[in-house]
């Protein structure tokens, strides 16, 4: 299982990082931990991917596309199970970490220009499209 959150900062912008893995753009988060709430995963995440503190302030949507199966260099294959937050800046400090080649506040009319995979898109137009109740799927 794992958690993500589109933050977002004073002026609208939302915080993509550029993934080392892949090189492509995504919403901070990862994996949960055995002592993390999900809130707390993704603050966790998104403190060490970024260096932000961030609050979290409601739910995105609930992840989980069967066909959507992830394999990592080390070996591991996971199957999407993703719960992404809605979350605002708090405080710290921008910093890439070892997970990240760059990070960034993004407009979001400037979010079509930037390579995405489809699930992270998805989760940017929910989010985008301010739905009154999460999305399930």
């Amino acid at each position: 299982m794992a958690a993500s959150a589109v933050v977002t900062d004073d002026q609208g912008r939302i915080l993509l990082q550029r993934r080392a893995d892949s090189g492509r753009w995504a919403l901070p988060g990862g994996g949960m931990e055995m002592t993390d709430s999900l809130p707390g995963t993704a603050v966790r995440e998104v403190r060490e991917e970024t260096g932000l503190d961030i609050e979290v302030t409601g739910l995105v949507g609930i992840y989980t596309d069967p066909r959507h199966v992830i394999a990592y260099s080390d070996g591991e294959v996971r199957r999407q199970f993703n719960v992404c937050f809605r979350a605002r800046l708090a405080g710290g400090t921008l910093a890439v970490s070892d997970e990240s080649l760059e990070l960034r506040w993004v407009a979001p009319d400037e979010l079509d220009g930037l390579d995405l995979h489809h699930t992270q898109r998805l989760r940017l137009r929910h989010f985008l499209e301010d739905r009154p109740a999460p999305y399930l799927g």
